[in-house]
């Protein structure tokens, strides 16, 4: 049968704008780079076994054109339960204070998981935190274990991976023949990523990378964790403040997920989310000469209906090939919806398809995956289920079922053309983690942002995750787009740096209109 799949939100929306580049941490000689002062890892409590990780030194090299960019990597356990049973890298990116007098370091995830977080930080270093943070802080972004430029999971090369992001089935979608292919086609990946990733995979977990977060921590020799989390980023601060919370400085989660609500529910809230967003776009697209419907927002609804079985029953062909079908063109919707700057390009790429030019459309999904000049850029693709099925329980049948039903009420587009077989049933691995309320009791306060009509992670997620932390703060950004901070709301960006930059902490929840 037609199954939810467990998808999250796979970047944070400023990559939707950002092209990135496969950068890593190669060295970058540069004439004016001098190396970071010595510092003394914090290794207060650490027990002997993990020592040799706790008490490492790290070698930081030059590594951008810019000589306040170095870069390094960190040796943590491959198996937390079993430290002395081998290692990995964790790629490791600093940007040295505007200043040259940093308050400390702030350490910051743009989301996924998968998306490297050296690349978003190199690339768009002001995207990420803008600039008062960067004068006052020595930023840190990472490369979760599994991705990027760490120790990376690794399953196809480019052939392989686009047939299986890309090809569409030869079977008539929904039919029991359609489900066999994709569930073939699942079990052939998952067996290729278990074969390439020399181990890895039963490893790849939040709660891991949490762990490995902390050892970035003392080796940079701070007590405790200044940290800026967007989307998943929010998931893995949140399991952080739990594993340490006497370890918990300034902590800002933006565009939370809710760690309580089940795998099954998470693609249900994120595809209602992406719903309003299509009913704002389409409201507001109606209303431009360049918009290919006209009429209410029920006509709109209507014509985009068409447009999606057009591309499901004759696919588009474009110039290198590969094949527009609906899948495909769902996931370029759902990556212009992540921020209403990207709305007028979306009337282009319906425009298109109408006009049967499937050029735009596969910019936006190529974009989503990471894909660029014919090959991949990163392995967000290959990370993100590696993560997904480890950190989520399987679901039941009948809970499976319920979320199918519930996902045709609330957003039938995408029960139609963003449902089929769940790669983690083909996994090699059980899932590890579990799902339930975060307290991270006696943290220091944590900042928690949501936005209103968030696409990605609904507002409803921070609203639950700023009330299980029992040091939980919600500020609350009305609007549009995924994540809140430094979007050009001044009340959400006064508040973020007050608090990440000053120590202040609001009185009480915020308000952001």
């Amino acid at each position: 049968m037609t199954r939810v799949r467990s998808r999250i939100a796979a970047a944070v929306a400023v990559l939707a704008s950002v092209v990135l580049v496969a950068s890593g941490c190669s060295a970058f000689t540069s004439d004016s780079w001098a190396p970071p002062p010595t510092v003394t890892p914090d290794v207060s409590g650490v027990s002997a076994d993990l020592l040799p990780f706790y008490g490492q030194e790290v070698a930081w090299e030059s590594c951008a054109a810019e000589e306040q960019f170095d870069c390094a990597n960190v040796r943590v356990p491959r198996d937390w339960n079993a430290p002395a049973a081998g290692e990995i890298e964790i790629a490791v990116i600093r940007h040295r204070a505007d200043s040259g007098e940093p308050i400390g370091s702030l350490f910051t995830n743009p989301g996924g998981p998968g998306v490297s977080g050296v690349d978003t930080l190199q690339q768009a270093l002001d995207v990420v935190v803008g600039s008062p943070l960067r004068e006052n802080y020595d930023v840190i972004g990472f490369d979760p274990r599994g991705v990027g430029a760490s120790t990376a999971v690794d399953c196809y090369d480019t052939a392989d991976l686009d047939q299986y992001l890309y090809d569409i089935p030869d079977a008539p979608r929904g039919s029991d023949e359609w489900t066999a292919e994709l569930e073939a086609r699942d079990a052939a990946f998952a067996a290729a990523c278990d074969a390439n990733s020399d181990g890895l995979l039963p490893f790849v977990s939040t709660e891991n990378a949490a762990r490995d977060l902390d050892v970035l921590r003392a080796v940079t020799g701070q007590t405790t964790l200044d940290y800026l989390g967007y989307s998943w980023g929010t998931a893995l601060g949140a399991a952080y403040a739990q594993l340490h919370p006497d370890r918990v400085g300034r902590m800002v989660l933006d565009g939370a997920l809710d760690p309580s609500i089940p795998g099954a529910q998470v693609g249900v809230g994120q595809m209602e989310g992406f719903q309003r967003s299509l009913d704002a776009f389409l409201t507001s697209c109606v209303s431009y000469d360049d918009c290919p419907f006209r009429g209410t927002l029920a006509e709109a609804s209507a014509d985009l209906d068409a447009v999606f079985a057009s591309v499901d029953a004759r696919p588009l062909v474009a110039v290198d090939g590969r094949e527009l079908g609906a899948d495909t063109l769902m996931l370029a919707l759902l990556n212009a919806l992540y921020s209403p700057a990207s709305w007028p390009y979306l009337r282009v790429t319906l425009t298109g398809v109408q006009n049967g030019d499937p050029a735009p459309a596969f910019t936006l999904a190529d974009a989503y995956n990471e894909r660029q000049g014919g090959g991949y850029v990163g392995n967000s693709e290959e990370a993100f289920p590696a993560y997904n099925c480890m950190d989520y329980p399987v679901a039941g049948e009948a809970e499976t079922q319920a979320a199918q039903a519930e996902l045709e009420q609330v957003a039938p587009l995408a029960a139609e053309y963003f449902s089929g077989p769940d790669v983690c049933e083909q996994w090699p691995y059980p899932p590890t983690g579990t799902r339930g309320p975060v307290s991270a009791d006696g943290a220091a306060p944590i900042l928690v942002i949501g936005t209103t009509s968030d696409p990605a992670t609904p507002y409803q997620w921070a609203v639950s995750l700023a009330d299980q932390l029992q040091s939980g703060v919600l500020v609350t950004r009305v609007g549009e787009g995924h994540t809140g901070y430094n979007k050009g709301n001044t009340c959400v960006d006064d508040a973020v740096v007050a608090y990440l930059v000053d120590g202040v902490v609001p009185d009480a929840d915020i308000r952001c209109e």
